[in-house]
């Protein structure tokens, strides 16, 4: 029984550990891209854009999980700083496809060799079995909460 007069238990509840999860992995990343000159969200962009080249503002920034804005000034520093590249005018409707260069690239090597140490101390409790089951289980979740499965 919850502790708070029918709240949520903190305790025991898993969308409350999901999210402790995430933030304790965002410190991680954060702490590993901070001496590269890199944020999360720095990386996740260089990330996508290594991924999937020519991908818009709005698709950065859903995939980033920021705004629309906050992708937009990101964008225009990593412009300025020769990570990447966009056209001055759009090629088709209003949409300026984004790719990295050779700087960002290699800016990428760096940060992803980091990215990757995190999560491999992430995972070093588990089994390949348990990291199998956690994979299947998380893409279960996002799977129903995107689909607006609730349950019944």
């Amino acid at each position: 029984m919850s502790q708070n007069g029918g709240g949520v238990d903190l305790e025991t509840s898993l969308g409350y550990l999901l999210k402790e999860a995430s933030s304790a992995l965002r410190t991680a990343m954060e702490e590993v891209l901070r001496p590269l000159g890199m944020s999360v969200t720095h990386y996740s962009c260089l990330e996508l854009l290594a991924q999937r080249p020519g991908l818009s503002n709005s698709e950065l920034a859903r995939g980033a999980f920021v705004t629309r804005q906050t992708m937009n000034v990101l964008l225009q520093a990593l412009e300025r700083d020769g990570y990447v590249t966009r056209p001055a005018e759009a090629p088709v409707g209003k949409v300026l496809p984004t790719r990295l260069t050779p700087r960002g690239r290699r800016s990428l090597e760096k940060a992803t060799v980091a990215v990757r140490s995190v999560e491999v101390r992430m995972l070093a409790g588990m089994t390949e079995t348990e990291q199998s089951d956690a994979f299947r289980i998380l893409r279960s979740m996002i799977h129903s909460l995107r689909d607006g499965n609730d349950g019944t």
